[in-house]
């Protein structure tokens, strides 16, 4: 039997059982793509269902504004996805749905991978889907030490079987998740073990290049008033579109942007994204007036974490603590959580 046709059975044997294996709605196919672009299949799952409860269609999601799907992203990282997930809703709303690698490749934030895996799941095109996984299990089957994006891409059409190109992707997605994995791979049973260049050695291929992470220090201003929290609406970076608290690399600007003169340090809170670790100094004022609900906004789980720690630290202060001025050192250290993605 043809390497390629054990892939396949082996796929369709194995595979797990996940909700938009089961449609061929291009629609639930490309909402599943768009979280799977940088999120765990087992944390993407409850996304996936309260979306599509939500939003069954792109028409439903271009009817309503962002700041409603945004509510249902809450704590799935990488927020830009959903206002482009919007932006696609209404664009197909208006034009009807792409049916194609290049019309899909069109939609905001489609990249090269998630149109080629809707391409050939929802509509049968033969076109590769080269992610992570797919990447990893080329590199070990072709001992490709350091490929090129180029060459990945061009050996993936290669070698794709002329029938059913939507399993195929699939098969070679599941294999490098389940079985092809980064460490420790479970070679004897791979169903590509006969034909694999790189069995040998596979933790050589592909070679790993890793990424600094970098250190972002910033203030993060807890203020209170009668009826809630100071929220600020984020325009770009990792929580584009959500609100939180105010932020600032520089405290005293912070405070007076609000018409503030002092506020108490809390202390400092340490969080990680994917390449970033963020240490706040996590400041608390009180407002004279105003303030807005927490549970009425779409927040980051950065932010939650923020207000988390204010209400803790707070909790625990020395009755008739001072208030200190923010230009000093902060005092303490909290431990923050590492937001998925």
């Amino acid at each position: 039997m043809d390497a390629r046709a054990r892939l396949v059975r082996w796929y369709r044997e194995n595979a797990r059982d996940l909700p938009w294996r089961k449609t061929p709605d291009p629609w639930a196919i490309l909402v599943s793509e768009v979280l799977l672009q940088q999120t765990r299949v087992e944390q993407a799952l409850p996304y996936y269902r309260r979306i599509l409860d939500r939003f069954p269609t792109p028409e439903a999601l271009a009817q309503a504004p962002l700041s409603e799907l945004l509510a249902l992203w809450q704590g799935a990282g990488y927020y830009r996805r959903a206002e482009h997930l919007h932006r696609s809703a209404q664009r197909i709303a208006e034009r009807g749905f792409p049916r194609d690698f290049e019309g899909l490749r069109a939609l905001p934030g489609v990249g090269r991978y998630t149109a080629g895996a809707v391409a050939s799941i929802a509509f049968g095109q033969r076109v590769p889907a080269v992610d992570g996984n797919v990447r990893r299990v080329l590199a070990r089957v072709f001992a490709l030490e350091d490929p090129k994006e180029a060459e990945l891409w061009r050996r993936a059409a290669a070698w794709m079987p002329e029938e059913d190109p939507g399993s195929w992707n699939q098969a070679l997605m599941e294999l490098g998740a389940r079985v092809c994995t980064p460490r420790a791979p479970r070679c004897a049973e791979c169903p590509l073990k006969e034909v694999c260049q790189g069995r040998q050695d596979p933790g050589r291929y592909p070679r790993r290049r890793r990424q600094k992470s970098q250190d972002w220090r910033l203030f993060a201003l807890v203020a209170k008033g009668p009826d809630g929290y100071l929220l600020a609406r984020r325009e770009e970076g990792p929580w584009a579109g959500l609100f939180g608290p105010p932020l600032a690399e520089d405290a005293a600007d912070l405070l007076a942007a609000y018409g503030l003169g002092e506020a108490r340090v809390l202390g400092e809170l340490r969080y990680a994204l994917s390449h970033r670790r963020i240490r706040a100094q996590v400041l608390y004022a009180r407002l004279p007036a105003g303030g807005a609900a927490l549970e009425a906004h779409p927040l980051s789980a950065f932010a939650r974490r923020v207000f988390q720690f204010a209400e803790q630290a707070l909790a625990e202060a020395e009755t008739g603590e001072a208030l200190l001025a923010v230009a000093l050192p902060a005092a303490g250290a909290g431990a923050g959580g590492v937001e998925p993605g």
